[in-house]
């Protein structure tokens, strides 16, 4: 096996010129937004560049990507998902907006689950969207009462309202249980909260871990997912989502609008494709790599930091870390990176529960993860 975290010098990952490798001067180590130090599978390398070389680069057309996330489905999770109930977004973010804005309206409710992607507020916000909080337990897992008090707060004054859940949850890692979304699902229904879920992190799960999807939960015919290739494979860059409903809400995912679909490059869909078809082998790969820096991150941290608590993530590629025993203030990720001239995000942009938190990205090779906590400990 080639762990794909370790075949990309420090030279030529700074060739890059995306945001990760561009935002901050180069004598700062980037360990923050959700890109990896990876390069391309090999299908999707092959199929992108085919189709450049083609000049294969028009309007896409067909359900190919569709057929592939299914098939992928079926065979990581024996999920059973319908092509004819699926539709082609131009991300995960942009389909959730257009799915939210077909069963709510402006001022309805969204419930979220802080601390979480910073996104959702951004979007729900613009897209004027009243947000109720239903904050995680100390654990990092739902709080179903809290949940529930959320949804009668939402529905107040008989207003429309939907429940935007991530699943495997970003950034804590959290994978939600079985029983978990059962009861999730129990409690839309009871409340008449529309379940929409970003699954977009399902393929990051590691083996002592079981992801269970929105979709093969009971009762949830009338749920959404969103999913996508692009944190699994990388493929930030080449823009393509795909919404999927349950049985119930088909009539919904119908009503999307056309235009819609003319998002997603056609290049992108082609790249997704290829990754969820035949880019298996290479993600087991990097699942196993991740898993290994995961791990190396808890002991490095017990060694130069034992003040940070570290929870061992059961997806993604981030690390949560609660750094408010090391003295640094509210917002640790400042003083990381001022002084120790490491980026990673600040807790306080996922909202309640970020305060005094950062979140470390493990998509590096194992020699850049030691470095990283270096720079931390010596900014403390």
């Amino acid at each position: 096996m080639v762990n794909p975290l370790d075949v990309l010098s420090v030279d030529e990952l700074r060739r890059r010129t995306s945001r990760k490798w561009r935002a901050y001067p180069d004598d700062v180590l980037p360990a923050w937004i959700a890109e990896m130090d990876v390069p391309l599978a090999e299908p999707v390398a092959r199929a992108v560049t085919d189709a450049i070389a083609l000049g294969d680069t028009g309007y896409p057309v067909g359900t190919g990507y569709a057929e592939a996330l299914t098939d992928f489905a079926k065979r990581r999770w024996d999920l059973s998902l319908s092509v004819e109930r699926a539709a082609v977004v131009p991300d995960v973010m942009l389909g959730i907006v257009e799915l939210l804005k077909l069963f709510t309206g402006p001022g309805d409710a969204v419930v979220i689950n802080p601390p979480v992607y910073p996104p959702f507020t951004m979007f729900l916000s613009s897209l004027g969207r009243r947000i109720v909080d239903a904050p995680l337990d100390p654990s990092g897992r739902l709080d179903l009462s809290v949940l529930e008090a959320a949804f009668v707060d939402a529905r107040s004054g008989s207003r429309r309202a939907a429940y935007l859940l991530c699943s495997p949850h970003n950034p804590t890692g959290t994978v939600h249980t079985q029983s978990e979304l059962e009861a999730v699902v129990a409690l839309g229904r009871e409340h008449g909260v529309r379940i929409v879920v970003d699954e977009i992190h399902a393929p990051l799960v590691y083996a002592d871990t079981t992801f269970t999807p929105i979709l093969s939960v009971t009762g949830s015919e009338n749920a959404f997912s969103l999913m996508s290739g692009s944190k699994a494979w990388n493929l930030a860059g080449l823009r393509a989502a795909l919404a999927l409903a349950g049985a119930a809400a088909a009539a919904d995912l119908a009503r999307m609008p056309e235009e819609v679909a003319y998002g997603p490059s056609h290049v992108g869909i082609i790249g997704h494709t290829a990754a969820y078809r035949d880019g298996g082998p290479w993600l087991d790969e990097l699942v196993v790599g991740l898993d290994d820096n995961r791990r190396r991150l808890g002991e490095l941290l017990a060694e130069r930091l034992p003040e940070v608590r570290y929870r061992l993530p059961q997806s993604t590629f981030f690390a949560w870390l609660d750094c408010r025993r090391l003295g640094l203030g509210d917002d640790p990720a400042a003083a990381f990176l001022d002084r120790g001239r490491l980026a990673v995000n600040p807790g306080l942009t996922f909202g309640t529960g970020g305060v005094g938190f950062v979140r470390l990205n493990l998509a590096m090779s194992p020699a850049l993860l030691d470095e990283a906590v270096r720079r931390m400990a010596a900014s403390v």
